[in-house]
C-alpha cells in the first residue's frame, strides 16, 4: 500500500497538508517562493502555473481550446498545477475524509479522469500527471486494493498529507 503513496510531514521537501488547505496558501509561505495571480515564482524566475477548478477553462478559452470539441463535461480539479521545467500539467486531487462515503469510490476514477485530462490538454503538447493528496483515513488496510489500482495506471500516483516538490519538479525552498 505504501508504494508510490508513502507521504511524510518533510515541509523541507514538500507540502504538508492538512485538512482542505489549497496548494498556493502553501506554496506563497515557502521561503523564496512568490505568487502573482496563477503564476508562480522561484528566486524571481516563474516555474509553474496554477489553475483551480473553472480556471483551467479561462486558460483553455485564452488557448484558443474550447473543451467541448475534447471531453463532454468539465473536470474541476481542485489545483492543476502547469510545472514550466518538465512542461507536465499535475492534476492534484485532495481528498481528505472521516468516514466512509463517496469518496472512497472516487479513488477509483483515475485512470477515466488522466484520460480525460490527457484528451483535454492534447492541443498544449503537454505530459499530464494525477496526483491523489489523501489524508491518514485511507491508511486503512481497507483501500489497499484500490491503493495499489491507482499505482497501477500509468501517470497516476497518490501520497498521504503531503506532496513533494521534487516529484513534481519544483525547486526544494531554502532552510530560513
Amino acid at each position: 500500500m505504501k508504494k508510490g503513496g508513502i507521504g511524510g510531514a518533510n515541509t523541507k521537501t514538500g507540502l504538508y497538508y492538512e485538512g482542505k488547505v489549497d496548494f498556493l496558501t502553501f506554496i506563497k509561505k515557502q521561503m523564496n517562493y512568490n505568487v502573482v495571480g496563477h503564476k508562480i515564482y522561484y528566486k524571481k524566475d516563474e516555474v509553474a502555473k496554477s489553475y483551480k477548478k473553472n480556471s483551467l477553462y479561462v486558460y483553455l478559452k485564452e488557448m484558443k481550446i474550447d473543451y467541448k470539441d475534447f471531453i463532454s463535461k468539465k473536470l474541476l480539479p481542485d489545483d492543476a498545477i502547469f510545472v514550466i521545467v518538465n512542461n507536465t500539467f499535475f492534476i492534484l486531487e485532495i481528498k481528505f475524509q472521516n468516514v466512509a462515503g463517496s469518496t472512497d469510490e472516487k479513488l477509483q476514477t483515475c485512470d477515466f479522469k488522466i484520460k480525460q485530462y490527457r484528451k483535454l490538454l492534447s492541443r498544449l503538447n503537454v505530459e499530464v500527471e494525477y496526483i491523489y493528496i489523501l489524508n491518514d483515513w485511507f491508511k486503512n488496510p481497507v483501500y489497499k486494493d484500490v491503493l495499489d489500482y491507482v499505482i497501477s495506471i500509468k501517470g497516476c500516483s497518490y501520497y498521504f498529507n503531503y506532496l513533494p516538490l521534487q516529484k513534481i519538479g519544483l525547486p526544494v525552498p531554502e532552510k530560513k
